[in-house]
């Protein structure tokens, strides 16, 4: 039988109902585990005295990065005139 709840945001699957206060304890092992991250979503497979936890986190956002006139950039806001000239006038390549 599969049990499911929600707690703090959190969707927590299990094989074997489990407290609220026994699913954060799971939650707060994740985030130790993944400083700075967001969890989407939390397995628990019981197993006598074992158990095995599988995690989803939600998915990071990313910044473009682009070589332009020799500088790793993401955009060229912060060129100074003589850069942003440069970038205008060079030749793009299909």
């Amino acid at each position: 039988m599969d049990y499911k709840m929600v707690v703090d945001g959190i969707e927590i699957s299990a094989n074997e109902a489990i407290g609220e206060k026994e699913a954060k304890a799971y939650i707060a092992y994740v985030h130790s585990k993944n400083p700075g991250k967001e969890i989407d979503a939390i397995s628990l497979d019981f197993d006598g005295e074992e158990v095995g936890l599988g995690y989803h986190l939600q998915p990071e956002g990313f910044e473009k990065i682009r070589r332009i006139t020799g500088y790793l950039v993401g955009t060229v806001d912060r060129f100074n005139n003589g850069k942003r000239a440069e970038e205008r006038d060079r030749v793009k390549h299909a």
